[in-house]
């Protein structure tokens, strides 16, 4: 059996490492793969990946869980049979039908049980000699790393726009990004605790992360062109992207503030119906009809939608009231440092309330103080001893 670790010395100045009694104790990372339709890849993915683990220059042992996303080929028989022979260092997962990227991954991240944990397609484009570059990054105390295909292998019917959604997103969500579709990740085991992923909100992980307080860096990775199989995503995602942005930046931007981001819809469109009715306004007093224009209409809905979404945001911001946690700084504080303070010294005005007790004391009833009754002691015979 392969055996997934290697001995070597750490770096200096390395990011979170453990020691016990002067021996550093061996880092394990998990390596999270989900496919759908990749039997011929899945094989010499996990070689790679195997002979990428060897190479660290750290103590290091290693997981690969395959998650099987409905796959119609034999990827799960390939699984099974890599987890057969790897027992201890591969596991197969099998969705029951093809529930889609960010349901696998959210399987995979439940079961790892690395420190570290990677992500990255299976269809060999990632190429896992960049996990390496991925811990250094780390180390230098980020979070989360992702990659950023800066040489991108694919059509140009995906690289146009790919980088419309990329360069949106960021200047939208604030996250200085070039990359959010590349699947080659690296997280902090606390980054995928606190995230949680459902319809496609894999590619936002580094958002959500981000407005948890993780620091989120990147770095550029090798791209290799597809040579097994048939890409599974389309134009249709980038709709459903952005879409799905919309939710993120409602759950992050927003989430404690909803009035404001139904305010800002509710002044622009207030603002255009109000520009519209004052235009026609001044049409109508020169004698032009405006009852059966459009336009009219048009700007009276505006105005309508105006108070329609302020009504929004108010019981927005009062459900947001009502459902306070009960702890509301537990979600916001990483850590504390606290010194308790040196006991303070008797003051000199503690004296008094003694003198007064004793004074009070020696007031009291003789009675109260009478001392006890001394009890019988038996009297002994000792023997004077003779004058000599």
């Amino acid at each position: 059996m392969r055996q997934l670790h290697k001995q070597g010395t750490s770096r200096q100045g390395a990011a979170r490492r453990i020691f016990v009694s002067g021996k550093q104790l061996m880092r394990r990372i998990s390596i999270v793969v989900p496919a759908k339709d990749e039997q011929a890849t899945l094989g010499s993915l996990a070689d790679q990946i195997f002979a990428a683990i060897e190479a660290l220059p750290e103590p290091t042992t290693a997981e690969i869980i395959f998650i099987d996303d409905g796959s119609a080929d034999d990827s799960w028989k390939v699984m099974s049979q890599l987890a057969e022979t790897y027992p201890a260092n591969v596991r197969a997962i099998r969705m029951r039908r093809n529930f889609g990227k960010a349901a696998g991954l959210e399987a995979g991240f439940r079961l790892a049980t690395g420190e570290v944990v990677f992500t990255m397609d299976a269809d060999l484009q990632d190429d896992p000699k960049e996990i390496s570059r991925f811990l250094a990054k780390l180390d230098e105390g980020y979070d989360l790393v992702s990659g950023w295909k800066e040489k991108r292998n694919d059509p140009l019917s995906k690289t146009l726009p790919s980088k419309l959604f990329n360069a949106v997103t960021s200047w939208l969500t604030g996250v200085k990004l070039k990359d959010f579709n590349c699947g080659f990740k690296a997280y902090r085991r606390e980054v995928i605790e606190n995230v949680r992923l459902y319809g496609e909100l894999h590619r936002y992980i580094p958002v959500l992360a981000q407005d948890a307080g993780f620091r989120v860096g990147q770095i550029s990775v090798e791209h290799h062109p597809r040579r097994h199989g048939v890409t599974k995503y389309g134009l249709e995602r980038y709709i459903r992207g952005f879409i799905d942005l919309i939710t993120v930046l409602a759950t992050t931007r927003y989430l404690q503030r909803p009035g404001h981001m139904f305010g800002g819809a509710a002044v622009l469109s207030g603002a255009l119906g109000v520009l519209i009715l004052a235009v026609l306004s001044i049409l109508w007093l020169f004698g032009e009809p405006i009852g059966g224009r459009p336009l009219f209409f048009l700007g009276l809905l505006l105005v309508i939608l105006s108070v329609q979404l302020i009504s929004i945001g108010v019981i927005a911001e009062l459900l947001i009231r009502l459902s306070v946690p009960r702890d509301p700084l537990a979600a916001v504080i990483a850590d504390t440092r606290e010194t308790k303070p040196l006991p303070a010294k008797p003051a000199r005005a503690a004296a008094k309330p003694a003198a007064k007790a004793s004074a009070a004391n020696a007031a009291a009833p003789k009675a109260a103080t009478k001392p006890a009754a001394k009890k019988p002691v038996a009297r002994t015979r000792t023997a004077k001893p003779k004058m000599q």
